[in-house]
């Protein structure tokens, strides 16, 4: 087991190798972005299934955006943590300032990221949900509360690292957890990575338009004649 990543491509890897016994299943892979796309696209070719992306946005407390008092993502959903607004001492406007400045970021990728496409179809499916790292869980639980919405066969969530404390409660919410390392104290997620770079935008969609399924595997047979 490894103690800390080189990069996001190797951590995709890693799951990867994890999630083995789900390839041939009817397997969809959503990346939460932006940095969970390169860890996302190793698992997606690995598996032969079909990458997408799962917009979410963290509602940073204003004078502490770091600290995450919820977060929002496409469909409509939010999820707060009401600890941390009681103890921020967050006002309803507050919330909702936060959450109207985050939708809008969200509607934003939403058009550049897909380009028109519909998002995808999940009930039914296996759905793995995968991100670069997760602290508090606030993200990636309204990320979760998206896809049970539609209905999945299996939700699987797999991240490279998380926090113990985090790991136990999010694996209630999920019929898999995938997370190589479970630190006590992760600190910043940057710190499990030698290499932790900023995505932009032009690379989500680079990657996104990468091939993950062997064209074999989608063209339609050949009639006879």
């Amino acid at each position: 087991m490894p103690s800390r990543f080189k990069d996001r491509t190797e951590a995709g890897r890693t799951l990867a190798e994890r999630l083995a016994h789900l390839a041939g299943q009817d397997v969809i892979v959503l990346a939460l972005p932006r940095g969970g796309l390169p860890v996302a696209y190793e698992v997606a070719r690995a598996l032969e299934a079909p990458l997408d992306v799962l917009n979410v946005r963290k509602l940073g407390v204003p004078w502490q955006e770091e600290l995450a008092m919820g977060a929002v993502s496409t469909g409509g959903v939010r999820v707060l943590n009401e600890d941390v607004v009681r103890a921020a001492g967050m006002t309803a406007a507050d919330i909702e300032a936060a959450t109207t400045k985050q939708r809008a970021e969200i509607d934003r990728r939403e058009k550049l990221y897909r380009g028109g496409r519909p998002a995808p179809n999940l009930t039914g499916r296996t759905v793995i949900v995968v991100d670069d790292g997760i602290a508090t869980g606030a993200t990636v639980r309204a990320a979760l509360a998206v896809v049970r919405a539609q209905h999945p066969k299996r939700l699987v969530l797999a991240t490279p690292v998380v926090q113990d404390s985090v790991a136990a409660d999010l694996a209630r919410d999920v019929d898999e957890l995938v997370a190589p390392l479970t630190p006590t104290s992760l600190y910043a997620i940057g710190l499990w990575y030698d290499e932790f770079p900023q995505l932009t935008d032009e690379s989500v969609k680079e990657i996104l338009a990468r091939p993950t399924v062997q064209a074999s595997a989608v063209a339609p047979a050949a009639a006879s004649t």
